[in-house]
């Protein structure tokens, strides 16, 4: 596996060596060691999955302290565009995004911080995107902020949203609970 560094502190893109021959794929998403080596904390609490047709938009979310938590996503079907923010108070990128091209077909993840917002459109007719999370989802610490609001251009400006994403207020207005507390 090799771990790709990002330009937002402590988020990376994971690009696990793929087996590929006449009966299919074969893909080791998560290697203890590995993972260590590069400072990543692995304490996953919780696994779950999306399923989601074209041109569906889902975020940007997050949890709230004190249930913020680390998260790794993968496409295990379809393709997806992946976008993070940086919500973290003194980072050197706060309020900046990064997007990723995620998919069955390349097989990479992302390793997401606390305090970063996270969502995703998807391209293609259906899309699976799996998720591990450090802490347990909590609805009271459950929030989020605009999709439109973080200065990407989105390959959809009509995108097909829940009615809970729409009504997050934008980056601008968000006081954020996060503090950048260096590198990792």
């Amino acid at each position: 596996m090799r771990i790709k560094t990002c330009k937002i502190p402590g988020c990376f893109e994971l690009l696990p060596d793929v087996h590929c021959d006449h009966r299919g794929v074969f893909v080791k998403t998560f290697h203890e060691e590995i993972f260590s080596n590069y400072g990543l904390i692995t304490s996953f609490a919780e696994e779950y999955y999306s399923g989601s047709h074209k041109k569906v938009l889902r975020g940007l979310h997050f949890q709230a302290p004190p249930m913020d938590h680390i998260k790794m996503v993968y496409c295990v079907q379809g393709s997806v565009l992946d976008v993070v923010v940086d919500l973290r108070v003194g980072s050197p990128t706060y309020g900046q995004f990064e997007a990723f091209q995620l998919s069955a077909d390349l097989h990479n993840m992302i390793y997401i911080p606390r305090g970063l917002a996270h969502g995703f459109y998807v391209q293609s007719e259906y899309a699976i995107m799996l998720y591990k999370v450090t802490t347990v989802y909590s609805p009271e610490h459950d929030c989020g902020i605009s999709w439109s609001s973080i200065g990407y251009s989105w390959p959809d400006s009509t995108p097909i949203i829940s009615a809970r994403d729409s009504d997050f207020i934008d980056l601008k207005d968000f006081k954020s609970p996060f503090r950048y507390e260096g590198s990792a």
